[in-house]
């Protein structure tokens, strides 16, 4: 059984930085296309970034420049560093992985390319 569980999330002043943590049972995070994603109340859920078997990554525009995703492959774990964060940032995470091995460069917009979800960690940042 595929399970994804978030940490990380936190409450800090714009400008700041945080890294989530997304720790895998039963499932590969070396073997697989993984993301995160996030949703802010009121709105759809956004792609954040991208990581597939051969390392490739993709980005959302808007969090490009600012985010770095990575695995640890020992840890089976995966992570989102996020850096001069902004107040639209606040959203609950989501850490996701899909039963293909590549990522496109359009599966960061498409939600429905990812076949298991965490439960979330909230981001909150204050002007």
């Amino acid at each position: 059984q595929v399970q994804l569980v978030e940490s990380g999330g936190d409450s800090v002043q714009s400008g700041g930085s945080l890294r989530l943590t997304c720790a895998v049972s039963g499932y590969s995070v070396s073997n697989y296309c993984m993301g995160w994603f996030r949703q802010a109340p009121g709105k759809e859920r956004e792609g954040v970034a991208t990581l597939d078997r051969s390392g490739r990554t993709s980005f959302g525009e808007s969090t490009f420049g600012r985010a770095t995703i990575s695995r640890d492959n020992a840890k089976n774990t995966l992570a989102l560093q996020m850096n001069r964060l902004k107040p639209e940032d606040t959203a609950m995470y989501y850490c996701a992985a899909s039963k293909n091995s590549n990522c496109f460069s359009y599966d960061v917009s498409q939600p429905s390319v990812f076949a298991y979800w965490g439960q979330g960690t909230q981001v909150t940042v204050s002007s």
